[in-house]
């Protein structure tokens, strides 16, 4: 299952993770006894199904069957590959992941990373002692930035010339086509220079906080006033937000994130302790954007000008951001006022005031109801008719679910249409909750799995012998599933699920993870009885084929012998 990345590393990752947190961020839970609920994410439902175990790191809907860990819930959720969600897990607890030796692998992108590391050192450098600094130093000092802001964003300056990072870092052949792969150089008839020149540098930061590329603001007259890296095998400016690994620096779970402009937007904002904005790198916002910034925060923020081209770039925004919002994500959007920017109007009204702002931003559903009356004249029935058949197909954009209702409902209330009440009335029904099973209903073996799968770590006692030869449904995983804890060490109920590489197998197991088993007794004692129970059927089963023989045929010595064991077994028992 793992590809390339050792199995090792995968349990690892399981079992740091903290499953309630990471869908928290995502999806509403409440606390149910040692448990968490919510409605199912995958599925649309009225009463909450889907439960969240954070003893066993694993969860699991009884409606729809969707169950996981939480590298399982990345790939369903955000609609991540298993690599890709093994690095964003291993990102966010701040680890690297491995790869196995004597696998195929992609490109190692490692060098590059190295390379621009150094270049962003080499700029900070720079910036603190290039006899040319000075006037970037007092740019920065004019916008009222603090040493502690510039360090915490690596700020630096690419001095005047054509050769620097050329000279610094250049040398062989390699080292040069390793400069032009990480976009710091150009080439144009023949000649390489630099790309960064006379430049305040913003390094830009992947969300494991590696450097990926730069933007660099013009000190003086000329163009392109800002300028960022083009795009390289690290960098690909419609993924990547600029300072959202410093904003979940500052806070790793932001309750909100506000979408800027610039890169002096997210850097003024940051020094009046407003942490949580981020910027595009010269493009709209994208899918990839905003999907990024919704595994970090359930409610992001546009600010946009308030004149034309800003509200007409808000209902881009809008646009696409509606197929995404599913149940517990929010989008809202902050207009300022003519001829204010966000790092200019901090320095004017203060964080307070600003902060106000963002809580005054207007809701998605309040934005697009607006544009779309003002398309037409809600004083007749033509024109809220023509409301409805505008609004309508944004509307079906929705994920399914209660936003979705409601949007429908708000729009029927605007336009006037009235929904007709159902004929009859069915009570309100108790939230339905994980089924119990019935400790009767389940045979040894089923409960004896189930066990294991809640308690990996009863694989580990001192087990009776025998039941593995029991002809009975199940008992081969039981076999399975206690060799796995055996050879591996204790393992996590999350983890052993995760090994099994049938799919139908995992949903089985998922269930029984998560499954209320009524224990009243020592989980050891209950586990040890079980199989007690099954070495017992086990002996039967096959003194009976034994007795069944003999009537047919004689028995060797050696049978003999074992039909005496089983009786005397029996009597023993």
């Amino acid at each position: 299952m793992a590809g390339t990345i050792p199995q090792h590393f995968i349990d690892e990752l399981i079992a740091r993770a903290d499953i309630v947190e990471l869908i928290g961020r995502r999806v509403p839970l409440k606390k149910a006894g040692r448990e968490f609920q919510a409605c199912c994410p995958f599925h649309s439902e009225k009463t909450p199904s889907f439960t969240v175990s954070p003893t066993k790191q694993f969860y699991h809907c009884f409606g729809c069957g969707a169950h996981g860990t939480a590298l399982g819930f990345l790939m369903e959720y955000d609609r991540l590959s298993f690599p890709e969600a093994v690095e964003e897990l291993a990102g966010s607890l701040g680890l690297e992941v491995p790869h196995e030796a004597g696998f195929e692998q992609g490109p190692d992108h490692r060098p590059l990373y190295d390379l621009l590391d150094r270049a962003a050192d080499y700029y900070a450098q720079q910036l603190r002692t290039h006899p040319t600094a000075r006037q970037a130093v007092d740019y920065l000092q004019g916008r009222g930035l603090s040493g502690d802001v510039a360090a915490a964003y690596r700020l630096g300056y690419a001095p005047p010339g054509w050769e620097n990072a050329l000279k610094a870092f250049g040398g062989d052949n390699t080292k040069i086509a390793r400069l032009r792969d990480a976009g710091l150089i150009t080439e144009q008839d023949g000649k390489r220079y630099d790309r960064l020149r006379e430049r305040i540098i913003f390094p830009i930061r992947d969300t494991r906080g590696r450097v990926i590329g730069f933007g660099g603001r013009l000190l003086g007259e000329g163009k392109p006033k800002y300028l960022n890296s083009p795009e390289t095998p690290v960098f690909h400016k419609g993924r990547e937000l600029y300072g959202l690994y410093e904003s979940r620096q500052a806070e790793a779970n932001p309750p909100r994130l506000l979408v800027v402009e610039g890169y002096m937007d997210v850097i003024a904002l940051a020094q009046f302790g407003i942490r949580c904005a981020v910027a595009t790198l010269g493009t709209a916002t994208t899918r990839d954007h905003l999907e990024k910034l919704y595994r970090a925060t359930s409610e992001v923020v546009f600010c946009f000008d308030g004149d034309r081209a800003g509200r007409d770039a808000a209902w881009k925004a809008m646009l696409t951001a509606l197929p995404l919002l599913r149940s517990g994500r929010q989008a809202r959007f902050l207009f300022l006022p003519d001829g204010e920017d966000p790092d200019t109007l901090v320095r004017k009204i203060g964080a307070d005031a600003f902060t106000e702002k963002l809580e005054q931003s207007l809701p998605l559903s309040e934005f697009l109801f607006e544009k779309l009356a003002g398309q037409v004249d809600m004083d007749s029935i033509d024109g809220r008719a023509r409301l409805g058949e505008l609004a309508k197909p944004l509307i079906q954009q929705l994920p399914t679910g209660v936003f979705r209702d409601m949007m429908q409902q708000s729009l029927n209330d605007r336009i006037g249409l009235q929904t007709k009440a159902p004929a009859t009335q069915r009570p309100p029904q108790p939230p339905r909750r994980a089924p119990r099973e019935n400790r009767t209903g389940m045979t040894p073996v089923r409960r004896a799995v189930a066990l294991l799968v809640q308690k990996p770590g009863l694989a580990l006692l001192e087990l009776p012998q025998g039941w593995q030869a029991l002809d009975a449904p199940g008992i081969d995983l039981l076999a399975d599933l206690v060799a796995t804890v055996r050879a591996e060490g204790e393992l996590s109920s999350a983890a052993l699920v995760e090994r099994q590489p049938d799919p139908t197998t995992r949903q089985h197991l998922s269930r029984l993870a998560v499954i209320d088993l009524g224990l009243l007794d020592d989980e050891d004692e209950q586990f040890i009885g079980t199989l007690r129970g099954l070495c017992q059927e086990q002996r039967r089963a096959e003194r009976d084929a034994l007795l069944a023989k003999s009537q047919v045929e004689l028995l060797s010595d050696e049978e003999k012998q074992r039909l005496r064991e089983l009786y005397q077994a029996q009597g023993v028992e």
